[in-house]
């Protein structure tokens, strides 16, 4: 059990010296290796981090210009929506005056054939009391001038009355 313990100096050397002929040829032809790859890969997850970095700024840049489209699409809707308001508004306003003037212009055409049809009724009445007035003034002249000698006064006056000389 001591042999355990204690190891010859031999062994120790050959150990050691076997050691060290593993490390020099882990060192030229594995050593290299192993760091290009540890090195690219630090530098993979280097280039992915900021590759996610740049993802997160453009996202958020992104959603800032969604934000900004968003809030302009709605102020566009809003006055769309309020040039549509006004433009109903002011149709409202134009069919209410055009109906305005149609109806002033009934009115007046009324009021012409109410007065025309009015003139045309006083001009027949007139016409038709001035018949009746010449029917009872000549029933009247009828009566009254039945006779020679009255129809003699009648002339007899009228000439003396319009004074013809």
């Amino acid at each position: 059990m001591l042999d355990l313990v204690m190891p010859a100096i031999g062994i120790v050397f050959w150990t050691t010296l076997i050691f060290l002929i593993l490390l020099v040829l882990l060192k030229v032809f594995a050593w290299k290796p192993i760091l290009n790859a540890v090195k690219e890969r630090n530098d993979s997850i280097s280039e992915a981090l900021n590759s996610a970095e740049k993802a997160k700024e453009e996202m958020s840049k992104l959603q800032a210009s969604n934000e900004q489209v968003l809030k302009e699409a709605r102020i566009e809707r809003d006055n769309i929506v309020k040039e549509a308001r006004d433009l109903k508004d002011q149709m409202v306003v134009d069919a209410k005056a055009l109906a305005k003037v149609e109806a002033d212009k009934i009115i007046e055409s009324a009021k012409n054939a109410i007065n025309n049809e009015k003139r045309a009724a006083i001009n027949d009445i007139k016409n038709q009391i001035a018949s009746i007035s010449v029917d009872i003034a000549e029933k009247l002249l009828q009566k009254e001038l039945g006779d020679k000698k009255g129809q003699d006064e009648l002339i007899n006056n009228l000439l003396d009355k319009t004074n013809i000389n």
